[in-house]
C-alpha cells in the first residue's frame, strides 16, 4: 500500500513506475539512452578504457530525465525511488525489447485511471 509516497514492495511500485512513463515517446527515449550508454560502456570495456563505463548513467539519465520534463510532464521516479527505478527501467526496457510496449501502455493507463490520471508532475 502506498503511504506518504512509499511503496511496500517493487511489485507495488512497478505500475506507478510504468505510469510515470505513460507516453510511448518517453519510453523510447529511455530505451535509446540506456542502449546508447550500454553501447559506449561496452565499447570502452572492449578497448580497455574503463572510464567509458561512466557513459551508462550519464547517457542513460542524461536522456531520460529531460524526457520526463519535456514529454511526460512529470518528475523522474528516480528522484524518490532510485533503487526500484533502476530495476523498473531494466524491466521496462526488457519488455520493450521483447515487443511488449503495448502492455506497458495498458499498465500505465490502468494505474492512471485508478489514481485520477495524475503522475505527480
Amino acid at each position: 500500500m502506498v503511504e506518504n509516497g512509499r511503496f511496500a514492495s517493487f511489485e507495488e511500485f512497478w505500475p506507478y513506475y510504468v505510469a510515470m512513463h505513460s507516453k510511448a515517446a518517453t519510453r523510447c527515449v529511455h530505451l535509446a539512452g540506456t542502449l546508447g550508454g550500454l553501447a559506449v560502456g561496452a565499447y570502452g570495456l572492449a578497448r580497455g578504457r574503463r572510464r567509458y563505463l561512466a557513459a551508462l548513467p550519464l547517457i542513460g539519465y542524461g536522456t531520460a530525465w529531460p524526457a520526463h520534463f519535456l514529454i511526460e510532464g512529470n518528475n523522474p521516479a528516480t528522484f524518490g525511488h532510485p533503487g526500484w527505478s533502476l530495476r523498473g527501467d531494466a524491466k521496462m526496457i526488457g519488455m520493450m525489447l521483447s515487443g511488449r510496449d503495448a502492455e506497458l501502455g495498458a499498465i500505465a493507463r490502468e494505474w492512471l485511471a485508478a489514481h485520477g490520471g495524475s503522475t505527480g508532475g
